[in-house]
């Protein structure tokens, strides 16, 4: 089993920045790899960025690249997602997802374990 705690959400303006954390416990964190969705009020959960276990590779949806950089620490069990450039359609509740199948991006079926999400809300 793995827990996921995910913290860092929070009310931004528009062009402004937040960090997301997710500090895991249980199996050992670097089997996983890492993923952040999120989810909008009528919308479907969708993928947001990914990192395999070592780090070394990453996905980005077309709507966050640029803007938006995941890492993770494994000697820490953390993984981060850097928002910059936040706009109000990235409003949406934020979700930590570990996988253990070892292919990016992660499918929602796919998932492993997830956290109970932070919100980001961006106003205009």
């Amino acid at each position: 089993q793995v827990q996921l705690v995910e913290s860092g959400g929070g009310l931004v303006q528009a062009g402004g920045s937040l960090r997301l954390s997710c500090t895991t416990s249980g199996r050992t964190f670097s089997n996983y790899v890492m993923n952040w969705f999120r989810q909008s009020p009528g919308k479907e959960r969708e993928i947001v960025s990914a990192i395999t276990r070592s780090g070394g590779s990453t996905y980005y949806a077309t709507s966050v690249e640029g803007r938006f950089t995941i890492s993770r620490d494994n000697a820490k069990n953390t993984v981060y997602l850097q928002m910059n450039s936040l706009k109000p359609e990235d409003t949406a509740v934020y979700y930590c997802a570990a996988a253990s199948r070892p292919v990016l991006p992660t499918r929602l079926r796919e998932v492993d374990y997830w956290g109970q999400g932070t919100q980001v809300t961006v106003s205009s």
